[in-house]
């Protein structure tokens, strides 16, 4: 992504900065790029998240090395999602933003565009060996600013039953031809029976889907947005999976549903192409069929390739309205990249941390419960995380997501053409820039 450090306002809109092309006397007038001088004596900081356990966690720094700097910081439980991110924007406005939140990757383009998290490069720049490049690439939007350290992600993989592959005579897909020849093998050999679902209600899953087979949604041209939804990489993933749709092959109803639920626990949905945190929601879907599900990685586009996507994932970022941003940039370096507080982040939260020594380390030196039939499941998890793409996430992922819904539920249910759905994407995204104020490279 070609913008420099004092280029940043590209990244806003309009009616925010019409300066941006000023460069950095622009940015001086325009935010606050610095995010206000630390105050000596005992800090305190208050950290908006939605992490379950995450107060545990933070009584470890309180108690610990918070402790020793005279920093206390204070959990403030959250919605997540685009709650939060509105939450955010209506608090930064007002000026009363929380020192430090836990942000999706896909939503740190839009808090940056709103000038409402702060570049902590000076603080933090030393984690970035701590994370796979990918990962790291997502918290600095391609630029040499750092707006968040990693938190957790989510690597996609492929999750099957293996029993009933055993008992269907079916072999581990390595490729998405393999795949497709697969789901129709199943189906000729149990009508009743699908290898999994299409489900339009999850755009994270189509979007790490792209992002796999080298898709680029959001990019840059000097202060250009450039809306790339209906790429030829894209259109590929889209028109593979409408065609499985169509055709029958693949189921088409939701996830997360009882229905769904169902189909897992019964094994009439014997596979699911998901993410690392996959064995939580198995735990609850599907209680009947622990210990009969393995992972593997996603299948391939080629034979030769070794790639992932990535669902779901966030980070700890620091606030522009924060009077303490070097007290806050520490803590958020600490949470992500120190040993105790990654362990009892796994422990109380279950998340999976996105530093890659943590990886092999503590909580994750044996497999979960679920999948305790295989013993190797984190360090194979590990393995895949590191081939994760780099992501390219821009200002309206809501827009973009809201209409992924709309036009691929509408297309799923009439079993009608993928690829249209895609455009109708690109369009809306495409118009809701520009409505904002942004310019947008055709």
């Amino acid at each position: 992504m070609p913008i420099t450090k004092r280029r940043r306002l590209a990244f806003r809109t309009a009616a925010t900065c019409v300066a941006a092309a000023l460069g950095a006397t622009a940015l001086a007038a325009c935010g606050s790029e610095d995010a206000g001088e630390d105050s000596s004596g005992p800090v305190s900081l208050t950290y908006w998240t939605w992490t379950p356990g995450m107060d545990k966690v933070v009584d470890l720094w309180n108690k610990g090395p918070g402790k020793k700097d005279q920093i206390t910081v204070t959990v403030k439980k959250q919605a997540s999602g685009d709650t939060l991110v509105t939450k955010i924007l209506t608090a930064h406005k007002a000026g009363k933003a929380p020192d430090l939140v836990q942000a999706e990757y896909q939503a740190l383009p839009t808090l940056v565009s709103n000038d409402a998290v702060a570049d902590i490069a000076d603080e933090v720049g030393d984690a970035k060996g701590k994370f796979a490049e990918g990962v790291w690439q997502q918290t600095t939007l391609g630029t040499d600013s750092v707006y968040a350290v990693p938190q957790d992600i989510g690597p996609m993989m492929f999750y099957y039953r293996q029993d009933l592959f055993k008992k269907y005579g079916l072999t581990v897909p390595s490729t998405w031809e393999q795949f497709a020849e697969t789901a129709r093998a199943l189906k000729k050999k149990s009508p009743d029976t699908d290898l999994t679902t299409f489900s339009a209600n999850d755009s994270g899953l189509f979007a790490g889907l792209a992002q796999q087979a080298g898709a680029k949604w959001w990019t840059t041209s000097g202060d250009k947005w450039k809306v790339g939804i209906d790429d030829a990489a894209s259109r590929k993933v889209a028109k593979f999976w409408g065609d499985l749709v169509k055709e029958g092959a693949v189921d088409d109803q939701p996830m997360y549903t009882p229905a769904w639920n169902k189909a897992l626990n019964t094994g009439k949905q014997i596979a699911w192409v998901s993410a690392v945190w996959a064995p939580g929601t198995l735990t609850t879907a599907a209680p009947d069929t622990k210990g009969k599900w393995a992972m593997a990685p996603l299948p391939q586009w080629s034979q030769s390739e070794n790639v992932t996507g990535s669902w779901g994932g966030s980070s700890t970022a620091v606030t522009t309205d924060s009077k303490n941003k070097a007290a806050a940039a520490k803590f958020a370096a600490w949470l992500n990249t120190d040993g105790d507080a990654l362990n009892a982040l796994a422990k109380e939260s279950g998340i999976y941390p996105a530093s890659t020594s943590a990886q092999l380390s503590g909580a994750f030196t044996t497999p979960p419960d679920y999948f305790s039939n295989q013993p190797d499941f984190y360090t194979k998890a590990a393995e895949i995380a590191e081939s994760t793409a780099p992501s390219a996430w821009g200002p309206n992922v809501n827009v973009a997501y809201t209409t992924f819904k709309d036009a691929f539920g509408k297309a799923a249910k009439d079993k009608s053409d993928f690829v249209a759905a895609l455009k109708a994407m690109q369009d809306d995204t495409v118009a809701d820039l520009k409505k904002q104020g942004f310019e947008v490279s055709e």
